[in-house]
């Protein structure tokens, strides 16, 4: 079997010959059905057939169904402690919960909740570590005709208690854990609650004899595209969190929309760590079970730690190399960040020894949020120069690097890529439609830029008519296949989230280049000041200043101004040196300074007029600074 692909990398343009030995260099498997060809964005021709998105699952049900073939139930979905987890054993557990949430007899006035079978859109709440009980309990909730209400474990009580009686969540499914506290909380919220059956692995059942029976996965007959599957409760940065409520038509068409976009293939591996969001991991979870969509595998680890990272980067890609034989391989990966980080290598078990080899075609992908890179740098910088070699080196080896959830400082940026030779791609995305524009996984990548829309997104920008806007800016608009249903029970809140055609207002205001990628200037709220009659960028001023070698993070807005309405306020966290240098001379970084050094990169009236010096910046659950609440505090002040 043979093909021949072009394609184009760097400028240069490659003519390639496939043999049966590179099928996995390219990330291409013939013979299975899920997976799609490489190189979207190349010419194509084999005498092999093609599989296109189109003839994958495209629903829950045909997801579900695919997974439980024989030829799929027995590999393995799912890492976590230490055990593996098979799709079938996933799948059983799914069963288990999908039948004790009916048999509970559910029944709470005002809720909509029928009896007996189906549970009729009820509300189960879900709390796990990242685990295969999670993903299970989210899967068996789907099955029963529920829908998924995942609760954060930082969330404070009183605003688990907010989300849980908002939601009207009528069941409340735990690992043990968390169980005593859970259900404490459950019954304060006149809801019933259940432990999540463990998920067997195959550690315990090795030779995998727990595959379902045939016929044992029907869902409940109610469940179809349009009904609600997740409410997800937002960071809440523009205010009170609010429930987005994304139907299974939404969380499918994202699926396959990210999946052809990034080429999620079967060799692809995700590691989860829980970091900054239940949002995050949420998507993950989903993503997770969904992996059968392109027969992935998932792990599930502890959290983000820089040392760990670079340490398993090292390992995972030894700079000499290393070679064994009659070695046993499972693939496994690493995610960091606030979306996924796929790191690819492979551990072979020799003996009772674990040693890993490089394997210089897999696929590593990592998302993260800019504030971890810039983690990542400053652990690199503090290593010796042969660490430094080699942590080089292995990142080196990575195939894709994203950046997403806040906007990427371009100071960030090139020293990523100096270091490992990475141009971070960077999307945009939000709780209300996951993601919707990105730069080429294939192309050029615009430093400052989104990138464009997916395929099948549509956008535009509504500019400001109040005339004292600049043209060619105005809000970001999104309508997107995997745009959310509503917000749950604000009815006036959603109907003035769309405009009359369906158009999702972000909030974000943005402007396209002249090569139509689109350049985020921020909320349209907290990162847009008017001073002095102009207009300015938040993020803009951020950029720049990021840019000062003393300068580790910043955070830029508008604190109201007697004379000019806002005036240009900056809280700038030091780089750890300068910390001690200063504290070591008694000296203070001061606005002069500031101002002196990016008064030939700013105009005038962009200059910050007001510093403030901090330790640390104060994010939320997603790692985002909540700047209208900065503003209410630090007004309130004055």
């Amino acid at each position: 079997m043979t093909g021949i692909i072009t394609y184009s990398f760097k400028g240069l343009n490659y003519v390639s010959l496939l043999r049966p030995s590179a099928f996995h260099r390219y990330r291409y498997c013939y013979l299975n059905p899920f997976v799609t060809p490489p190189f979207t964005n190349a010419s194509f021709s084999s005498s092999l057939p093609s599989h296109s998105l189109g003839s994958k699952p495209a629903t829950l049900m045909e997801v579900v169904k695919a997974a439980s073939r024989p030829s799929v139930a027995g590999s393995i979905a799912i890492r976590a402690d230490q055990k593996s987890y098979t799709y079938s054993q996933l799948l059983s557990c799914a069963c288990n919960i999908s039948r004790l949430l009916p048999s509970t007899n559910i029944k709470i006035n005002n809720k909509g909740v029928s009896g007996h079978g189906n549970l009729g859109g009820a509300r189960i709440g879900i709390v796990a570590k990242p685990s295969a009980e999670f993903v299970a309990g989210m899967l068996g909730t789907w099955l029963s005709g529920g829908v998924a209400v995942p609760l954060a474990l930082s969330y404070p009580e009183a605003e688990l208690l907010h989300v849980m009686n908002d939601s009207d969540i009528s069941f409340v499914l735990s690992t043990e854990d968390y169980g005593e506290t859970m259900q404490s909380i459950a019954t304060r919220c006149a809801a019933q609650f259940s432990l999540i059956p463990p998920v067997s692995s195959t550690l315990s059942s090795p030779n995998m004899t727990d595959e379902l029976q045939t016929g044992e996965i029907e869902a409940d007959g109610s469940l179809i595209d349009e009904n609600p599957a997740l409410i997800v409760y937002t960071s809440g940065t523009t205010g009170k969190p609010k429930g987005v409520v994304h139907t299974h038509k939404s969380i499918s068409a994202q699926v396959k929309m990210l999946a052809d976009a990034w080429e999620y293939t079967s060799t692809d591996h995700m590691y989860s760590a829980d970091i900054i969001g239940e949002a995050c991991f949420l998507a993950d979870a989903v993503t997770t079970f969904f992996s059968a969509y392109a027969e992935y595998l998932v792990e599930f680890i502890p959290k983000f730690s820089v040392r760990n990272i670079w340490q398993r980067w090292r390992e995972s890609y030894p700079k000499n190399g290393a070679k064994a034989d009659d070695a046993i391989t499972v693939f496994t990966g690493i995610y960091a960040g606030c979306s996924q980080v796929l790191n690819i290598h492979a551990q072979v078990q020799l003996k009772n020894s674990l040693c890993r080899i490089p394997i210089t075609y897999v696929v590593f992908i990592m998302h993260k949020v800019p504030t971890m890179y810039a983690r990542l740098i400053q652990g690199y910088q503090a290593m010796d120069p042969e660490q430094q070699a080699l942590s080089a080196y292995a990142a080196q080896q990575l195939r894709l690097m994203m950046s997403g959830s806040s906007a990427l400082p371009q100071p960030v940026m090139h020293e990523w890529e100096t270091i490992t030779g990475h141009c971070l791609l960077e999307r945009y995305g939000m709780t209300e439609f996951v993601m919707a524009i990105s730069n080429p996984l294939r192309g050029a990548r615009k430093a400052g830029t989104v990138g464009k829309p997916f395929p099948g997104v549509q956008v535009r920008i509504a500019e400001d008519r109040s005339g004292d806007g600049t043209i060619g800016e105005g809000e970001l608009c999104v309508k997107s296949p995997s745009l959310f249903k509503e917000y749950w029970k604000l009815p006036q809140v959603t109907k003035e989230s769309f405009t009359d055609d369906g158009f999702f207002k972000t909030g974000d205001a943005c402007r396209v280049d002249e090569d139509g990628y689109y350049v985020i200037l921020g909320r349209t709220s907290a990162d847009i000041m008017k001073v002095g009659g102009y207009k300015l960028s938040a993020l803009e001023i951020e950029s720049v200043l990021l840019q000062h070698p003393d300068i580790a993070e910043c955070c830029v807005f508008g604190l109201p101004d007697k004379d000019y309405g806002e005036a240009v306020s900056a809280i700038v966290v030091l780089d750890s040196e300068q910390k001690r240098k200063q504290e070591e001379s008694n000296s203070a970084f001061s606005l002069e300074e500031l101002c002196n050094w990016a008064k030939d990169k700013l105009a005038p009236y962009k200059l910050p007029t007001r510093l403030m010096l901090w330790d640390s910046l104060p994010r939320n659950a997603m790692g985002k600074v909540n700047k209208k609440e900065l503003k209410r505090q630090l007004g309130n002040e004055k």
